[in-house]
């Protein structure tokens, strides 16, 4: 694709740049630790076969860790005057912007990988259903990319790193717990705020039910925050 021509160069310097640096193995090495001990803790406590309480922690685990990966894509460049020099370069936003959040993705994906331990630790312990097991790193995937989008985002808004962790922590925190605070709503408006917890689509679909009504959410969560990506960068350059 024409427009996207350049976002692979883009990808690979973002991915890279995030292991040059100790951050990217403290915020794996206390992402392991935390769902790890959550894991373990409760797996023994209640001896079930299963890997539902880890990703039922997920969602509220992803809010804050992947505000923290994503917080320098864009503030450390508006920051130092580099996205300047990149803007006057043979590439577009949407190469940019999709480079940011493909490796913001990636290191997600990434940082997931190891956890699969857990499934493969449980399966010895005792009959696994693989279905919401699949189910489940399916949805940490979408909601991995969801709130990618949204990190990415809040990094556009300030050249500090600590304000765009806060925004985006604080946009992924409130989507998380939105569909447990239903009982302060009328119930006329029960379902349209229930639809817009992200935890509420990841459940569903760590149960190993597919639906396309929780697909469809996720990818509009990107689109949205990866479109908001790009008017603020517009409206920065003019």
């Amino acid at each position: 694709m024409e427009l996207l021509k350049h976002y692979k160069t883009i990808f690979s310097r973002e991915l890279k740049s995030y292991f040059y640096s100790p951050i990217a193995y403290i915020v794996i090495s206390i992402f392991l630790v935390v769902t790890g001990w959550f894991f373990y803790s409760t797996f023994f406590l209640y001896n079930q076969a299963e890997l539902r309480n880890f990703f039922q922690l997920l969602p509220i685990i992803f809010s804050f860790i992947i505000p923290a990966v994503t917080m320098k894509l864009f503030s450390e460049e508006l920051n130092l005057g580099s996205y300047e020099i990149i803007a006057t370069m043979p590439v577009t936003f949407l190469d940019i912007i999709a480079g940011k959040f493909l490796a913001a993705f990636a290191f997600t994906a990434l940082m997931l990988a190891p956890t699969v331990f857990y499934a493969v630790f449980t399966a010895f312990m005792g009959k696994l259903d693989h279905g919401p097991v699949i189910g489940g790193y399916l949805g940490a995937l979408l909601l991995g990319g969801s709130f990618s989008a949204i990190g990415l985002f809040a990094s556009t808004l300030s050249r500090n790193q600590i304000i765009a962790f806060i925004i985006g922590m604080i946009i992924c925190f409130s989507l998380t717990l939105i569909d447990k605070m239903l009982f302060f709503l009328p119930s006329v408006m029960l379902g349209f705020f229930q639809y817009l917890g992200a935890d509420y689509h990841f459940q569903n679909i760590s149960r190993g039910i597919i639906d396309t009504r929780d697909i469809l959410y996720f990818c509009t969560i990107c689109f949205i925050s990866l479109y908001g990506c790009y008017l603020t960068m517009q409206e920065k350059k003019a």
